[in-house]
Formats: C-alpha cells, structure tokens, sequence
C-alpha cells in the first residue's frame, strides 16, 4: 500500500495542476471599468504626480452615476463624446481606464486615432507604457519589450486583441482593418480632410460598421466656434451636465466660471490685476450666495451627478470645465489670475490668452464677434428673377466649378459694372468625377453651353470657367476635360496654400524657362493650372455679402436659389491660423459643407481674368454694344459671349458656346 505521506503529496500536486489549470480557462472576472481600476489599477510616477495606488478620490465627477465610465459599460451607449477644458483627467482616467480593463479582461482590436503621429509617441512614453508597466495584471499581458510579437511603439499586442495608435494625417493607418473599438483623442487638432479622402474621424468611424455593439470614446478640447470638431460631436448627443449640491443650501447646479469672483482693493494697483486680488478668489452659490473656498467645493463634488439636457440617441455627452478638477493647480486663486491675464491682454488687443482660458479652463469654444450677416438675412434679400436669366445689368457671365468624390458642384454669376453680380445658377450633378467617360461631365457641358436670355430678348454664353483640379482623385479627369476647352476660356485652377494668403485672385500660370523639363501632370495634359487666391477672394466676397441694393460690388440671387446655398456661403470663418495664431485664415466650419462658397471663388477668378474689376465705363459700354449688336455673320438666335478687349487670352466675341 502506497504511503501516506506519497498520497498526500500526489494530492496536493493534483490539486495545485487543477487549480492552475482552472485560474487559465476561468472566464475573466465580470467587473466594471469602475471596479477594474480600483482593484487593478497602478499609477506610475511619470504618468502622475501621485504616483501609487488608483484612486478615483481626486476625480470623483468619473465615478457620479451617468459618468463616462458607466456609460462605456451600457450596451445602448454606442458613443461617449467630451467637450472638456485641461486638468479633468480624460486621457488618464477615462481613455486609460477603459484601454486597461479590455486588455486585461475584455480584450478586442482597438484603435486609437491622435492628431499627429508625434502625439502617439509622446502618448505612448508618458501615459500607456507607464501604466502597463506600473500595473501588474498589464505587465503581464503586455511584454513591452518583446520583437516577435510584432510589438512597435504604435502597436501594442496582446492575448485576445492589439492596440493600434494612429496620427491622423495617413490614410492608410487609419483606413486600417475593421475594429469593434475605436477613441480619438484631442479631435479639434484632427485632419478634416485628408488628403482629398474626406474627415479622418469619420474614416475612423467606418472601421465600426461590421460590429452589433460598437464603442467609441471622443474627447478633447475646443478652439473655435463653428470650426470645432467636439461642438459638432456633441451637438447630437444627449449633452450631459455636472450638477453639483451646495453644501449650504443643498440646491444643485452645474459649475460655471459666472460664480467665481475675487475682492476688490481700491488701494491696490497691479499691472495685470488692477485692484483686484486673485488670492482672495472664491466661489458663490447662484442659489443661496453662500461662499465656497477650494475644499468646500472640492467636498460638494463628492456629492454631484450627471444630467442629460437632451435626447438620449445613443450618444452620451459630457461637458466639464476645470472648476471641476480638484488638483492643485486648478485652484481658485489659479484660475482666477488665469481670467485676468486673459482680460488684460485682450484690453491691448492680444485675444490669444483670452482664447486659450475660454478652451482650456472654461472648456469652450472661442467664438468671434462678427457683423456678418445670417442665414435669413441673406434669404430676405432674394430677388424675383427666374434661373439661368439673365436680369438688366449682367453684360457677361462667368462659371465656378467645385469637383467632389461624387458630383460637381456649379455657380453661374452674371457680372456687370464695377462687378455688380447676379446668381444666375446654384447647383450640383450627381456622378462620378473621377470617370473621364462618366455622363456627368457630358451634363456639365450641357449646362456650360445652355443659352441664358437676357431682358433685352439677346442670348448669353459663358464668357470663362473656372474648375477645381486640386483633389488627386480626380485631377485626371479634370485635365481631361479643360485640355479640349482651352478656347473656350475653361481654366484648371487650384487653391493657394493656406500660409499664401497675399496671393492676388487672378495671376497668370508661370512659364517654365525649360518647357521639357516640366514634368507636372498638368504639363502632360498640355496645360497649365491657376493658382487662385482664395483668401484675398473670400475676404471680398466676404465684404460684399454684407452690401445691400445696387451698384459696385453688391451681390443679387434668385427667390428660387437652392435654400442650402445661403449656408455653404457662409461656412467659413475667418479664425487664427491652426499652426500660426498670429495669422488670420478663413477656415470650414466643423461638419458643414462649403461648396458654394468655392464656387463663388472660382466663379470670381473666372471673371478676374476677364479683368472686370479694372474695366473702365468706356469698356463696359464696349461689351454693351456687343450683346445688343451680334456679329454681322452671327445667327440671331446664336447666343454671344461677349469679352473685354483687355482680356488675356483669344479676344473677341465667340458666336459659339458649343463645349
């Protein structure tokens, strides 16, 4: 008979095998995103100033019921989207916390979309790999220094899944695979048109479509109103608001920077302050006036909770300002001197403080006070006049065409004197630009060529046309059509740079000094592209939106003008310069569209190389005389396209608008 102490030992190595085979096939420990990281996670110095144990006592808005992290673990919550100032603890306690918890017990593919690929080097070193390695149960799943699991730097691998980190200037990373899971950090600082291919976070969204139950986390903070990526996410969410109880009074309300004040000093004369005193700072129930210091609100915040102000589609949306941060650089006096700073600079004519303290405290998007005028304003100036007649006044015509992925966007302006200017048209066709042999491009020249009457019982034909050849998509196609049109003052043009911003509307396209070394695909085609000045030319139709009734400049449409013509015009604002806020530039506001306003651009372009801004009375009556006198061989009823004899290219009036 074996011995008993030999049976014990077989029994005790038994059961350890069973055990460690059961901890290796258990189903993963069903825990909230919540619980994970207080039984989980670990805080390493270079990624805290706390460094140790997580806690979720210094950001107890992440932990009120409706938080973000609740909502990652709602199955009808697709979307959690954030309009946040700094010092909240998004990436770290929101994004952090979830990228632990699905490595660690729910693991699937993952992407994670950063403005620039330097952004997820700087991510990667002081956020994720900190984290990994100070958290056990990450170290383990994570071999951060491991070659043959195809670890780099922006790919991380683990049991179940990868974490994909992606700057969103290459398409190709982020046209990547399909991912049930996908967060983009800081959206405003996005690239929303990459490279000719459309919204990188909307590419970012595709990789979604083939999962039942989809996540994604946006966050990040404001610039500019109507340019701003985060307003219009959040915008078609349920906006979510932190009330917070006062511990005098118990009502709740949500933190504003309306309640935060600081003494006076009639005494006391700062450079920056004048005589008030940031030290003092303090906070005021708008409900019963009671005061609050930093710890007093820091204590109410233990108590507060989130509110829906909207419909609920799916969408969670989260608004915090830095009132709500607890750590030692958002306290009153801070934030308060912050406010000041920002108010002094702005009184010497520098917004750029007062800018960055409405983003990054106030946690909003900065919005430019303009005179320009609204939607319904621009729609109560239409006049009664048919499409594609021309009115009294309109002595030429010209054209402006925007090239889209799946159709052609068209203006045509009648011009008169002092560039007095009609809508004679607003439209799109519907194809594929990209085809040569598309129909679409048969329908353009259908409606380049239509003849437009005039009052007078003349016909009318399109004196120049302006194209857009700037997208490389269809840029083939482009010069194509413009290589057989040449003579009809068809011109290939393409926007100037965004730092270009002194270029003219209209200059000639340089000659090369040695044509057969010119090896651009427009030469190939026997052409050469227009470089239009699109912000001196934005900047005066901008003015001149605003003119009202007759003469030099005003602009006129038809009552029947398309009703979204009003809004594309207007979706430009002219704003800081993203890379250079000392600059100016007009830029497209966050998901709208601006076709439009291309349009009229390059409607303007058309007409500037007909010189009609320096046609003199003399030449107006010129181009008079040749809409009401045709050509002596001309057919009556053969539309004319009259021309300035200044003009640069063929002159003389065409009998023929055939395209």
């Amino acid at each position: 008979m074996t011995n008993p102490a030999i049976r014990w030992q077989l029994r005790k190595t038994a059961t350890k095998a069973l055990q460690q085979i059961a901890r290796r096939w258990a189903p993963p420990p069903r825990l909230t995103i919540i619980e994970w990281a207080d039984k989980y996670r670990w805080l390493s110095p270079v990624e805290a100033a706390r460094p140790g144990k997580y806690s979720f006592a210094v950001t107890p808005h992440l932990t009120w019921p409706g938080g973000p992290l609740e909502a990652l673990d709602d199955p009808a919550v697709t979307e959690i989207v954030c309009r946040k100032s700094a010092q909240v603890a998004w990436t770290s306690g929101v994004l952090g916390n979830a990228l632990g918890k699905w490595i660690d017990i729910d693991p699937s593919p993952i992407l994670v979309l950063f403005p620039k690929a330097e952004a997820v080097k700087q991510y990667v070193a002081e956020k994720l790999e900190p984290m990994i390695e100070a958290t056990p149960r990450l170290a383990k799943k994570v071999d951060l220094r491991s070659r043959k699991l195809q670890q780099r730097q922006d790919f991380k691998k683990f049991p179940g899944g990868f974490l994909k980190m992606v700057g969103s200037n290459s398409p190709a990373s982020v046209k990547s695979t399909p991912v049930p899971r996908v967060a983009v950090e800081e959206p405003d600082d996005c690239n929303l048109n990459l490279r000719g291919q459309g919204d990188s976070i909307k590419l970012a969204k595709e990789r979604l479509k083939t999962f039942r139950r989809p996540k994604i986390i946006i966050g990040g903070t404001p610039t500019i109103k109507g340019l701003s990526a985060i307003d219009a996410e959040m915008e078609i969410s349920d906006k979510r608001i932190g009330l917070v109880p006062c511990h005098q009074c118990g009502q709740e309300h949500a933190l504003s920077f309306d309640n935060l004040h600081c003494d006076e000093d009639a005494t006391y004369s700062h450079p920056v302050y004048g005589t008030r005193r940031p030290e003092t700072s303090y906070y005021v129930c708008p409900h019963c006036a009671s005061i609050w210091n930093d710890n007093q609100k820091n204590l109410n915040l233990k108590r507060g909770r989130w509110q829906a102000t909207a419909e609920f589609r799916g969408i969670a949306g989260y608004q915090l300002n830095e009132l709500y941060a607890t750590f030692w650089g958002s306290r009153f006096q801070v934030l308060m001197e912050k406010k000041l700073q920002a108010e002094h600079a702005a009184s010497l004519g520098n917004i750029g403080p007062m800018i960055a303290f409405v983003n990054s405290s106030v946690g909003e998007s900065y919005e430019y006070k303009s005179d320009a005028p609204k939607t319904a304003e621009l729609a109560e100036r239409a006049e009664d006049y048919p499409e594609l007649t021309s009115p009294q006044g309109v002595l030429l015509i010209t054209a402006g065409i925007d090239v889209q992925g799946n159709r052609l966007a068209v203006v045509i302006t009648g011009w008169g004197r002092g560039e007095e200017s009609w809508r004679l048209y607003w439209g799109e066709l519907d194809g594929n630009p990209v085809d040569v042999n598309d129909p679409v491009w048969t329908e353009l020249d259908k409606l380049l060529s239509r003849p437009i009457p005039t009052t007078s019982g003349n016909l009318l034909a399109i004196s120049a046309a302006s194209i857009d050849s700037s997208d490389g998509n269809t840029n083939h196609a482009v010069y194509t059509y413009v290589r057989n049109r040449q003579r009809f003052s068809v011109m290939a043009i393409k926007g100037a740079s965004i730092d270009n911003r002194d270029r003219e509307i209209f200059t000639k396209p340089a000659q090369s000094a040695d044509t057969s070394q010119d090896n651009t695909k427009a030469a190939k085609y026997g052409l050469r592209v227009h470089i239009v000045g699109t912000h001196k030319a934005k900047n005066l139709i901008d003015q001149r939106l605003r003119l009202r009734g007759r003469g030099p400049g005003r602009m006129h449409w038809y009552q029947e003008i398309r009703a979204d013509y009003y809004e594309q015009v207007t979706n430009e604002v002219l704003a800081p310069h993203p890379r250079n806020p000392s600059k100016m530039v007009w830029q497209k506001k966050a998901g709208r569209r601006n076709e439009a306003l291309d349009c009229e651009v390059y409607a303007l372009h058309a007409a500037r190389s007909l010189k009609t801004h320096l046609l003199k009375d003399s030449e107006w009556d010129q181009l008079e005389q040749q809409l009401l006198q045709p050509t002596l061989f001309a057919p009556a009823e053969q539309p004319v396209a009259p021309l300035p004899k200044r003009a640069t290219r063929s002159r003389g009036t065409r009998s023929r608008a055939t395209y």
